[in-house]
């Protein structure tokens, strides 16, 4: 196992994703793993009750939190982010310190750094996805970048791919860059963190809601049904991760896709289905913002040269995570909870 006694560093490592890797991590044997997180969108409780963990609370952008990573990582993963488009656009300048200059920091600061066999940034496929509302084709690696992205969001996370680029040509930091599908499972805590000002704090992607309103029996209510969305399981995405930093070519790019597109709608009955959940599923129209109508990834590549493909089927998948739902339900309440009075402030 090629992460077997290595120390680890992951940033943003109490979050959905985050957190999922550093459990995998200890799993494949990790001597240490070292998470930087400010708990802006996490909680502590994300991550195991394990020695070899160790938590820095704060933002990479800070330079006393830098000081204390030293060259002494094998590899690290950057996934620190502000979650989501609808808070990007809400909050243009937290998405650009918490998604931009995270990215920038973190590089310039280990740029020189000699022990790293590999860095591995998370980008996001909805940035080089075409914009369309007709039939999709599937994203390749190499498909162009708009210059009419839809939100901070999409534009923080290919300047990131940017910064890869740059550092990675002009100091050999090993980067590969991994393009997340959207991403659901075990562990995506709704309402996680502190308030960022508008209810996307609380109401995040659509899978977690969806399950979530299923579950006390509310109407999932659909914003263009008709669009369509790559969702790849979190232990799939964590296995892209392990895989990317394992084989992946530094500079290059991968995308971390099932390959299968399915329909907000589709997925509403699915859920409904799965959980037993008798009302209506409402349509509330098309979000006005949002312009890649229909999109799911590319899977050639990653398989050609990561021999990496995703495993859970969709069913399997959401079952597994309702699952997890009902026996994080008080967790979930406690964090949706302490919400209330910011969502009251704004009515």
């Amino acid at each position: 196992m090629p992460f077997t006694n290595q120390n680890l560093l992951v940033i943003g490592g109490a979050g959905f994703v985050g957190a999922n890797l550093a459990k995998r991590l200890l799993k494949e044997g990790a001597a240490r793993v070292t998470v930087v997180d400010n708990l802006l969108s996490a909680e502590r409780e994300n991550l195991p009750a394990d020695s070899r963990i160790t938590l820095i609370e704060g933002s990479i952008t800070d330079d006393a939190i830098l000081a204390q990573l030293e060259d002494g990582f094998d590899y690290a993963f950057q996934l620190a982010t502000y979650h989501g488009n609808q808070s990007s656009m809400a909050d243009p300048i937290a998405d650009h310190d918490n998604n931009t200059f995270t990215t920038l920091k973190f590089y310039e600061h280990i740029k020189n750094f000699k022990r790293l066999k590999k860095v591995v940034y998370s980008s996001a496929g909805c940035t080089v996805a075409e914009k369309t509302f007709d039939k999709a084709r599937a994203t390749d690696e190499d498909a162009p970048v708009s210059l009419y992205l839809d939100s901070p969001y999409q534009m923080s996370k290919i300047f990131g791919e940017f910064y890869s680029n740059y550092y990675w040509r002009a100091f050999d930091l090993p980067v590969v860059k991994a393009r997340f599908q959207n991403v659901y499972g075990p562990g995506e805590v709704l309402g996680a963190g502190r308030w960022r000002g508008t209810p996307s704090t609380i109401w995040r992607n659509v899978t977690p809601v969806f399950i979530y309103q299923a579950l006390n029996g509310m109407a999932l209510t659909v914003e263009n049904g008709a669009a369509t969305r790559d969702f790849i399981y979190v232990d799939d995405i964590v296995s892209g991760l392990l895989a990317s930093a394992a084989k992946g070519a530094p500079g290059g790019v991968y995308n971390l896709a099932s390959g299968k597109e399915t329909s907000i709608w589709e997925l509403a009955v699915l859920i409904n289905g799965l959980t037993g959940n008798k009302t209506p599923v409402a349509n509330a129209g098309r979000r006005e913002w949002d312009h890649s109508g229909k999109r799911f990834g590319s899977t050639e590549k990653a398989r050609r040269e990561l021999c990496f493909e995703a495993k859970t089927d969709i069913r399997e998948g959401l079952s597994l995570t309702i699952d997890w739902t009902r026996e994080h339900m008080d967790f979930i309440n406690r964090c949706v909870e302490k919400h209330k009075p910011h969502l009251n402030a704004l009515q």
